[in-house]
């Protein structure tokens, strides 16, 4: 009996010629997840997001069940597969080459280390196995992904199968089939050169040049680039008949490389390469030398491939290894990770490699609650999950060897390819890296690239001054690109005028002649920068002072004490002008010699107080929309007093929820160097926007330790920088914006499961607080930095802040600060079980909050009181204090704190038998955390409604319910998932903790 299973196509099953009846559309959905996945396993949670997709309805889990015993029942007929099911998931069991998925990648494998004849048959078995689109009844994101995945695939095999064919001389039979694929994939430069081949060598010369020009054209108009140098040397073969093409020949396209089969996982593929270079140009033999470098797949000596691209800034590394990489992007299935490491960065200190390890982390879908807080640990994880994966992973800009060794995969399937200023020999050393030094282009090179600028024709019509050019740039393709652009934006100056500037300026030809790196880039900056509108240079100077990796319009408008509006033509004017980018819509980025070169020209050019009142306008935006942020997270929370937005700062307007969250979500790293410039006075000499996020986490590790500890950890050996510039840069530092911006950020971080970030933020502005002796910031400081370390489970740093908060509340007269910090305590204590401490002093805080006639803050209390009676046992009295903070949230219009009342209530009528009251209140609960869209509390209203269901003896509901709260928490990766999946193990002796419930209503 032989049976078959196949997805390139509608899912189906034969069994010897007859068709297995599999059911409806989604449990056919079901198998073809598992056989994507043979004889591997699969958790019950990614097969349903597989098959409903990301947001999973309720209670899938008991239809997803019934599909599985379904399939178990139609699967007996075919006698060689089985679904079985164990403590990790279901597996399918079955001989893959009975399943075309798998046959059509052992098939490939095997084709691609045979003779010709032998490989062609090979591919045409493999490509007579597809019957239609690849899960053609399968609509999910993760089908679609892999449908992507398995259609360039099967384009790259079709391709290959032709490159064989012209080389076999069967040219004529493939004109029909070559030009429906060209026609199909206009813009696929080697399905347009395998047509040309063959039309030449057909006879028809004039239509393979006519191919060539449309196909110039449209990636003209479409792309903005002219073809590659393949394609481009086989019209020039074309062009002069050169012999070599008349008889069947290698291809100029280099075949991929033998690899192993492709493996579909559930882990996210990052595609993180930056879009390759637009006027990419020359460059044949560096790029031969990374083909030879960094061939694909297993490697006989199991080592790293590396490739170290090593030369002076502005040679054009990066450019050389994002063009590389796009051009075999094929050859990585698995995904490309990319990370600028920042090496030479003028403006502020090379990326730990702790934290370019974090965000490898992140695209590779790791929760940031599941990442572990030791930095080894981190590299151990990221290792882990590159192992045995077909990667590309860049390094850019990178300042030594000790940075990049924490980011080498241990694994010899991964690729890797660094670029740096320094000839980095001990990579070569100690890791076997091929070094590539790159030179400048040599003259045809450099000829050709600044023709792809301006235009053969403006070239021709004044060759001369087009000489000078060139030889001024002296083959830097930076210097090229620069002088190139000047000249586009004015198309109106003759090419003469620039060559007589550069020829008048002895100490800028010197710097170009001599290819002193920092001056040539300063001077070649310079004639870009003058050629701007008065209005734009000015925005130009002002970006360069700015922190973040990249920057939004309204950040950009407040430096510039504009509006939104009225600072787009002036971005759109720099993008133009290539002294920007904007690789998102609405946010900008700069290279860092271009941000060096405008933070000088700052300096040089306005005084220090326009310089302040910048940043000041700046920090204003952040802060104010911050602010307003955080409370449409938690409209109840007590805000704090700003101050009016100076002139000319704007503030976001966002509407609700989700555009807070998005808010937070975009600005996260910018805000975390935004708040270190205002709290180390980075203005001042423009060396203030120091990263230091690697020792602001090994500071959070110190957060029990005194305040001038905490300081001392916070700056770190690598945050310093922002505090060695001028007396200037420090006296003019913002410590009220940071330790305000710190408080913003609380509950963003904290609902990410952002604890570190959290940790260090806190302590950077508790360093701030003291030094410009501000007890209010101080006291927020400490406040906040409470949270973060109970959440990571230290507990007396925690109490210990919390204390010294109150201290500094208490001698300020703060009453609604003290109640605060009373209000911490009892969590903090609560979270340790210490119930009868922690109603003490959420009644201290009740009591202050009465005193200062507070109400948003007496109703939080009066809950949190009732809270702690109920967890200890006093259900009655519970009623009572939960009944009146209900009725108070109510009158205030506190639909957050109304929730968390409905289901402090729920836990006591539990408690007192009352079933169907706390269904209720469990239900109310949900219904308004879920209009709020806070996702935690929700699931933590899901929890109680399933112990209520539990308690009134429904263990249906009660599963139901915690499995649904469940995948709300494994969504948002959140650590309380753990008590979801002990409450489904056992039913009957769940654990109720305070921890788990009710949003952290002792909070």
């Amino acid at each position: 009996m032989r049976s078959t299973f196949g997805v390139l196509g509608e899912i189906c099953a034969h069994t010897d010629g007859r068709t297995v009846e599999l059911g409806p559309a989604r449990q056919r959905c079901v198998l073809a997840a598992l056989l994507a996945n043979a004889n591997r396993q699969v958790s019950a949670d990614e097969l349903a997001e597989r098959v409903w997709g990301p947001a999973v309805p309720r209670r899938t889990a008991g239809t997803l069940r019934s599909y599985l015993s379904r399939l178990r029942t139609a699967l007996q007929a075919t006698g060689t597969c089985h679904i079985r099911h164990g403590a990790g998931g279901y597996l399918l069991e079955v001989d893959e080459a009975d399943v075309d998925l798998h046959a059509f990648h052992r098939l490939l494998t095997r084709a691609r280390t045979e003779p010709d004849d032998a490989a062609a048959a090979l591919y045409e078995q493999a490509l007579g196995l597809w019957r239609g689109e690849a899960f053609a009844d399968a609509d999910t994101p993760w089908f679609a992904a892999q449908r992507g995945v398995l259609d360039a695939e099967r384009l790259a095999a079709q391709l290959d199968l032709a490159d064989i064919e012209l080389r076999l001389g069967h040219h004529d039979r493939l004109l029909a089939e070559l030009s429906a694929r060209a026609s199909a994939h206009p813009l696929n430069e080697r399905a347009v050169g395998q047509l040309m081949l063959a039309l030449y060598r057909a006879g028809r010369r004039a239509e393979a040049l006519g191919r060539y020009q449309d196909t110039r054209r449209r990636l003209a108009g479409e792309l903005g680039i002219d073809p590659g140098p393949a394609l481009w040397r086989l019209h020039n073969q074309i062009l002069s008949a050169d012999p070599e093409l008349a008889r069947p020949a290698p291809t100029p396209y280099p075949a991929p490389p033998t690899q192993a089969p492709k493996t579909l996982t559930t882990m996210p593929v990052p595609r993180q390469l930056p879009a390759p270079p637009p006027l990419f140009t020359g460059r044949g033999r560096e790029l031969a030398a990374l083909d030879g470098a960094l061939r694909a797949g297993p490697r006989s000596d199991r080592s790293v491939a590396i490739a170290a691209i090593c030369g002076t800034g502005g040679i054009g590394k990066t450019w050389l290894a994002l063009h590389w990489a796009h051009r075999n992007i094929e050859n990585f299935p698995d995904g490309q990770l990319y990370v600028n490491l920042r090496g030479f960065a003028p403006a502020s200190p090379p990326t730990p490699p702790e934290a370019a390890v974090r965000t490898f982390l992140d695209a590779l879908g790791v929760a940031p609650a599941a990442i572990p807080v030791d930095v080894e640990a981190q590299t151990a994880l990221y290792r882990s999950l590159v192992a045995g994966k077909r990667m590309l992973i860049v390094l850019d800009n990178a300042r030594d060897t000790t940075q990049l060794a924490p980011l080498l995969p241990g694994t010899s399937s991964c690729t890797v390819l660094v670029t740096s200023r320094h000839q980095l020999a001990g990579l070569v050393a100690g890791h076997g890296a091929h070094p590539l030094a790159l030179d400048t282009l040599d003259p045809v090179e450099a000829r050709h690239l600044l023709a792809r600028h301006l235009g053969a024709e403006r070239m021709a019509a004044e060759p001369r001054p087009a000489a000078d050019l060139l030889e001024h740039c002296a083959g830097l393709p930076l210097a090229l690109g620069i002088v190139a652009a000047r000249a586009t934006m004015h198309p109106d100056f003759p090419l003469a005028a620039l060559a007589e500037e550069l020829r008048g300026d002895t100490t800028r030809l010197d710097a170009l002649d001599a290819g002193e790196l920092t001056a040539d880039l300063r001077t070649v900056f310079s004639w870009s920068y003058q050629a701007l509108t008065p209005a734009a240079a000015g925005l130009l100077r002002l970006l360069g002072s700015h922190p973040g990796p990249d920057i939004s319009r309204p950040a950009a408008a407040s430096l510039a004490g504009l509006t939104a509006e009225g600072v787009r033509p002036l971005l759109a004017e720099l993008v133009r002008a290539s002294l920007i980018t904007e690789p998102v819509p609405g946010r900008f980025g700069f290279h860092d010699l271009l941000r060096a070169y405008a933070a000088e020209q700052a300096r040089a050019r306005l005084p220090a107080g326009e310089r302040r009142a910048a940043l000041h306008r700046v920090l204003d935006h952040y802060v104010h929309t911050a602010h307003a942020a955080a409370l449409l997270l938690y409209p109840h929370r007590h805000p704090i007093a700003l101050p009016a937005p100076v002139p000319g700062a704007v503030v976001v307007g966002l509407d609700g929820h989700q555009q807070a969250m998005g808010w937070f979500t975009a600005e996260h790293a910018v805000l975390l160097g935004v708040l270190r410039q205002a709290a180390e006075g980075g203005a001042g000499n423009g060396t203030g926007a120091g990263n230091g996020n690697g020792a602001g986490n090994e500071a959070g590790r110190e957060a029990g330790d005194t305040a001038a500890q905490g300081t001392q950890g916070a700056q770190g050996t690598q945050g310093t920088q922002g505090t060695q510039g001028t007396a200037e840069g420090a006296a003019q530092g913002f410590p009220a914006h940071a330790w305000q911006l710190a408080w913003a950020l609380e509950d963003y971080f904290d609902r990410q499961g952002h604890w570190h970030d959290h940790l260090h933020t806190h302590l950077v502005a508790l360093a701030a607080a003291n030094r410009g002796t501000d007890p209010a910031g101080r006291a927020h400081a400490h406040n906040g930095l409470a949270r973060p370390c109970a959440r990571l489970g230290r507990y007396a740093d925690a109490l210990d802040h919390l204390e010294r908060a109150l201290a500094s509340f208490t001698e300020l007269g703060d009453h609604v600060g003290q109640a605060r910090a009373h209000h911490g305590m009892a969590w903090v204590f609560g979270l340790q079980g210490q119930h009868d401490t922690a109603l003490g002093h959420a009644e201290q805080a009740l009591f202050l909050y009465r005193v200062r006639g507070n109400r948003p803050g007496m109703a939080l209390a009066l809950n949190g009181v009732g809270w702690y009676h109920t967890l200890l046992g006093r259900h009655r009295s519970a009623l009572d204090y939960c009944e009146q903070a209900l009725a108070l949230h109510r009158e205030l219009g506190h639909r957050h704190g109304e929730a968390a009342a409905w289901d402090s209530l729920g836990h006591a009528h539990r408690h007192l038998g009352h079933h169907e009251q706390a269904i209720t209140c469990c239900r109310r609960a949900l219904r308004l955390f879920q209009e709020a869209g806070d996702r935690y509390a929700e699931a933590e209203a899901l929890l109680s409604l399933g112990d209520a269901h539990e308690a009134a003896g429904d263990s249906g509901a009660a599963g139901a319910t915690w499995q649904d709260a469940l995948e709300i928490l494994s969504q948002l990766g959140h650590p309380d998932a753990e008590q979801a999946r002990a409450r489904l193990r056992d039913r009957t002796a769940h654990p109720v903790s305070a921890v788990a419930t009710s949003a952290d209503h002792g909070r």
